[in-house]
């Protein structure tokens, strides 16, 4: 497939922190999940993609032409920020409006595009308020309007969904999956595994700086399943629940706390044993108050596989 964005030795750093290093990478159409725990480097690629800040070593391209100070290139992007940056005064029409006639449309034309991005976002009836009386959903609503007003060939969101309600996610995601059929490229950033995997298959895991991973998220679950896990279980009969799950070679360690109230058992084969467990459960008169998984997130997998 054509390339989109192409990154070659991408660095960045600020005083003696690193930003990003070295990266190489090659984007094509569609939607690409850019996954990573919280100061993974995420936020620093996109604002290079966006011409915010410009790579110390290394070259961005997109649609095969230099990023920095393209403004012809800007027309072809949309952005959304991950950070609020409003006028506290302003009303949401006033600010969206504004957004629209950067762009060069004329009063007629920027008006139309201002309304119709307001409605897809679903804040038409809440145009007139003062954006200091939204709620955190709907300025991030507001915000990813802003990126969408120039049907742009490029989508880039960094952390789109944070603090928007369940539907609205919905919504989004049913959204950007539209556009992708339209043939254009969305970024997407996040820190949630699971809020990429609604989105989309393929994914660029970025840990400090540097990527690790460039792919189909079933790598990323593959990882998830094989690196060791701590399950913790809240139950009236923690000793009698262990003995029942010790057997297998499932297990490698047991843990009780809480006067044996909780026990905690590790294992690298993850799926084998909430299999077990979920037959164990339920041919048992042992009551199961809660079942946690800690070790079931995103960060924990870089910690994995940061210590190999």
């Amino acid at each position: 497939m054509d390339t989109v964005i192409k990154g070659t030795n991408l660095s960045k750093w600020y005083g003696n922190v690193l930003g990003l290093s070295e990266i190489s990478v090659n984007i094509s159409k569609g939607i690409q999940g850019l996954l990573g725990p919280n100061g993974a480097g995420k936020s620093t690629f996109l604002k290079i993609l966006t011409g915010q800040l410009k790579p110390n070593l290394g070259e961005i391209r997109i649609f095969d032409e230099p990023v920095f100070n393209n403004q012809d290139l800007f027309q072809r992007i949309g952005y959304c920020p991950e950070f609020d940056a409003y006028y506290r005064e302003v009303t949401g029409w006033e600010f969206i409006r504004f957004k629209s006639g950067l762009f060069g449309y004329s009063k007629d034309e920027t008006d139309r595009r201002a309304l119709k991005a307001l409605e897809k976002v679903g804040l038409t009836d809440s145009k007139d308020r003062k954006i200091t009386a939204y709620s955190l959903g709907m300025r991030q609503r507001l915000k990813f309007a802003s990126s969408i007003i120039n049907d742009s060939d490029l989508l880039i969101l960094d952390e789109p969904l944070r603090g928007v309600d369940p539907l609205w996610r919905i919504r989004i995601i049913k959204m950007l999956k539209e556009f992708e059929e339209e043939g254009r490229t969305i970024i997407v950033s996040s820190h949630i595994l699971s809020e990429i995997e609604s989105m989309t298959n393929n994914v660029i895991l970025i840990h400090q700086g540097k990527i690790f991973a460039h792919g189909d998220i079933q790598e990323i679950r593959d990882l998830i399943g094989s690196h060791p896990h701590k399950i913790s279980i809240v139950c009236d009969d923690s000793r009698g629940l262990a003995k029942k799950m010790i057997s297998d070679d499932l297990l490698l360690n047991i843990q009780f706390l809480d006067n044996e109230k909780k026990v905690i058992f590790e294992t690298d084969k993850r799926d084998r044993f909430f299999d077990k467990l979920t037959s164990t459960i339920s041919n048992s008169s042992i009551a199961v108050s809660e079942i946690t998984s800690p070790d079931d997130n995103l960060q924990s997998v870089f910690d994995y596989l940061i210590g190999r």
